[in-house]
């Protein structure tokens, strides 16, 4: 089934002033290319998705901020310590923002059920996986009470998480 979600590039390209992006499970895309030659031992290209950072300089550029944070067991899955040891540095070269989450320090934050990616607080892209944590499909809304809920969830996470070139996972 085609999908009628607009392409990622496209939500970006409407977006004038942030793009925040909640991170919540332990394992992502476990088909990833990259992600199976690090686990392998096999030498991982650099950079590891260039097209991602390409598209991040580019609006950073226009002066839309990019925020990520990541609730993340410790100690760390195999997939978030790929994306802790390989990915994460060049997200933020490109002029991402990342922040880290013990889960264990998350107790009390209301949270959403799925990770999202919030547009200048008035469109969300909610992502849904499978248990391995493969994309199943994506959805869009603009429900005010739900933005206000990712919003806010958000804010509860940033502001207690752990700047990247700060954290230091368990492992």
């Amino acid at each position: 089934m085609a999908s009628t979600i607009p392409p990622f590039a496209e939500l970006i390209a409407d977006t004038h002033h942030t793009a925040l992006h909640l991170e919540m499970r332990d394992s992502y895309t476990p088909g990833d290319p990259v992600f199976r030659d690090w686990v392998a031992g096999r030498p991982v290209p650099e950079p590891a998705y260039p097209s991602w950072y390409g598209l991040v300089r580019e609006h950073t550029a226009r002066g839309v901020a990019f925020r990520r944070a990541r609730i993340v067991s410790e100690p760390l899955s195999r997939f978030t310590a790929f994306e802790y040891d390989i990915t994460t540095g060049l997200n933020t070269a490109a002029g991402e923002q990342v922040r880290w989450l013990p889960r264990r320090r998350a107790a009390g934050i209301a949270l959403p059920a799925h990770d999202f990616w919030l547009f200048d607080d008035r469109l969300l892209r909610i992502h849904h996986f499978d248990g391995e944590g493969e994309i199943v499909e994506d959805e869009l809304s603009s429900d005010p009470d739900l933005i206000k809920l990712c919003a806010e969830a958000f804010a509860a996470v940033w502001e207690r998480a752990v700047p990247h070139g700060e954290y230091r996972p368990l492992r």
